[in-house]
């Protein structure tokens, strides 16, 4: 028995064995408005830039939605969490100091006002996680809000992709799938549909999920990825899976199933069907544009090449776009060292590592083989990807591994509730025998 990905309603069985009667009370559940509230950080982290959409949307307004999502999601949380009640750890508390070297950089003015307002963001952003980390408790339900809202997020893209095939499907981009409701770049996509299916095969793993939800969820996530031809998110869901799976061989029969299993078909598909995977990998380009990266490269030298001030090299230049001389940078650790100096670089590689080595020397578990593929994707994609140093789905990723590392709650003792004793009046007592 597991539990549904669409519902909040818990089966009989194990996990709810704490509520019967008689059972040791647990501590206060997630209410759901914090469900909203991580909703609304999806949101906010969705962006402003992508293909052109069915109904132009002006950048503007997009902003507007979400840098509100931002605001109310703060206030909601901090509604729910009036008594300021925290769980600091070792994420958060470097993810507060990376706003040092942003704060440093941008305060120059260097890269304009909107550095000092992307800082504004992301302190609000950390903020927000600090309150929601009240109900960090080593379990999966920020888990499952994270498949839940990526999960409509795809909704859209697959909306879009029935409404207009021809604008989610550009030329543009080659022919690969783009939000056409909502500007999502094929990237983005994939990221979305990689993260979720992982997850989601690891809950089946787990039986923390029936399979009917899970077919519903991982079929049409991988149609998606497939039609985004996004191949650092589809590297990134086979080696993160790899390592999480592998995690739990030794105490899961049935990951062991799953590994055989995955072997077999991946050996299969490779041999007959080599040719198909090699196009669809190579998205029809050439060989010296593939191992340039799709011109990535020549971004990472410019970049590296470039006259920097000891203080530019130290903090950076201040909170941007991830872009450098209007080419996107389209790696994390470049994009970092760009905008907030090799103390930035050095406070994400320390976010990074703590993660790994926490989930590492934590015994087998569920909840350690998601973080463990959360933290892996991450890394895999910080090489193509930014957004390790800024407000993003990814720091959104390694706030659930953090979610799902942390101690685990412990269940308040009910109150005793101490009788008083009867007292007898003097003139019923017995006398006295002596």
């Amino acid at each position: 028995m597991g539990r549904d990905l669409t519902r909040d309603q818990l089966p009989a069985g194990a996990d709810t064995e704490a509520t019967r009667p008689g059972a040791t009370p647990r501590p206060d559940g997630t209410p759901k408005i914090v469900g909203i509230v991580w909703g609304l950080l999806v949101l906010n982290t969705l962006g402003s830039a992508g293909a052109k959409t069915i109904v132009p949307l002006p950048r503007s307004l997009i902003q507007m939605v979400t840098m509100g999502a931002l605001v109310a999601a703060f206030a909601l949380a901090l509604a729910v969490n009036l008594r300021l009640r925290i769980r600091a750890g070792a994420f958060l508390f470097l993810l507060t100091l990376l706003l040092v070297p942003s704060v440093i950089s941008s305060a120059d003015l260097e890269s304009g006002f909107g550095a000092l307002f992307r800082c504004g963001r992301l302190a609000l952003f950390i903020a927000t996680l600090w309150l929601l980390s009240r109900w960090w408790d080593g379990g999966p339900t920020f888990v499952r809000h994270h498949i839940r809202m990526y999960f409509a997020v795809l909704g859209s893209v697959a909306a879009g992709l029935v409404v207009s095939p021809g604008a989610a499907l550009p030329d543009l981009y080659g022919g690969r799938l783009v939000g056409a409701l909502w500007p999502l770049t094929p990237p983005q996509i994939g990221q979305y549909a990689a993260v979720i299916i992982g997850l989601t095969v690891l809950l089946v793993l787990g039986r923390r999920t029936d399979r009917t939800s899970a077919v519903v969820v991982i079929v049409p996530s991988l149609v998606l990825l497939a039609l985004t031809h996004t191949r650092t998110a589809t590297l990134g869901l086979l080696i993160g899976l790899a390592v999480a799976i592998g995690s739990l061989i030794l105490t899961s029969a049935a990951a062991r199933r799953f590994f055989a299993w995955t072997v077999l078909i991946a050996t299969v598909a490779a041999v007959g069907f080599s040719s198909a995977l090699q196009a669809w990998f190579l998205r029809g380009q050439s060989q010296e544009n593939f191992s340039n990266l799709t011109g990535r490269a020549k971004v990472w030298d410019a970049l590296l090449a470039a006259p920097r001030t000891m203080t530019e090299q130290l903090f950076g230049m201040g909170l941007g776009d991830k872009s450098f001389a209007g080419l996107p940078i389209d790696n994390s650790w470049l994009a970092v060292y760009q905008e907030q100096g090799l103390i930035g670089t050095a406070v994400v590689a320390a976010i990074i590592i703590v993660l790994a080595g926490v989930a590492l020397l934590r015994p087998p578990s569920l909840q350690r083989a998601c973080a463990l593929f959360l933290i892996s994707y991450c890394a895999i994609a910080s090489y193509t990807e930014a957004g390790l140093g800024d407000a993003s789905p990814y720091l959104l990723h390694l706030a659930v591994a953090a979610s799902l590392l942390a101690a685990p709650a412990t269940a308040a003792a009910p109150p005793t509730l101490a009788v008083p004793r009867r007292r007898v009046p003097r003139r019923t007592r017995k006398p006295e025998v002596t």
